[in-house]
């Protein structure tokens, strides 16, 4: 039986800020504000510091003299080499997952991107961002190895969700509904346990949603 690995209270503190930064809750430049997240943790002001310089290490946060901690910007030159890592990632996440998903699973799977098309319908960008991490999240928690887990989370907290600025709504709706489409042929081959599929859509399905596609 594997030992539940000890998370600290700068542990909890980083795994809270890093969810928000996963989520879409925290953007890009965004100021964190130290004293809301210590009452909201009821923690102390030195665990909270030392996740926050942690973060600040790993790329996720930016430290700015005075000014305190940012939520560190996402270098677009690096888009592409982000998006393939988590492609094969979660290509392998997902085939590794495909013998262990329960019925209920592919049911939240299936309500998830039902949820996703009214986000896209209304342009609720906010809720489509955490909608879409749950999806993807649920089948890589089943995989059953932590390394990958862990890969796949660190890539993620980098791999700042956008906040799909666009004055082109229409083409923006668009390109989130291919998204969407793709999530639906995810699900299809997990009911169908095809491996092959799973790795070759997960390979392709991951992308910043930019300018460039806009």
């Amino acid at each position: 039986m594997e030992v539940p690995k000890y998370r600290s209270l700068k542990d909890h503190v980083y795994d809270y800020i890093a969810q928000k930064i996963q989520d879409g809750t925290l953007l890009p430049n965004q100021k964190i504000n130290e004293a809301e997240i210590c009452k909201k943790l009821d923690i102390s002001r030195t665990p909270t510091r030392e996740a926050l310089f942690q973060l600040a290490s790993d790329n996720l946060l930016q430290y700015i003299p005075r000014r305190g901690f940012i939520v560190a910007p996402f270098d677009s030159g690096k888009k592409l080499e982000f998006s393939q890592a988590i492609g094969v990632l979660e290509a392998l996440a997902a085939t590794l997952a495909a013998d262990h998903l329960r019925s209920s699973d592919l049911l939240e799977m299936e309500a998830l991107i039902a949820r996703m098309d009214e986000d896209i319908a209304q342009l609720d960008l906010t809720a489509y961002s955490k909608d879409q991490y749950q999806f993807h999240n649920l089948y890589i928690q089943r995989c059953g190895n932590s390394t990958v887990i862990e890969m796949l989370d660190t890539l993620k907290n980098s791999f700042i969700r956008q906040s799909y600025v666009s004055d082109n709504k229409s083409k923006l709706s668009g390109v989130l509904q291919q998204v969407n489409e793709e999530h639906r042929q995810i699900l299809n081959a997990f009911r169908t346990n095809d491996k092959p599929q799973l790795e070759s859509l997960l390979k392709h399905h991951w992308r910043i949603i930019d300018n460039d596609m806009l």
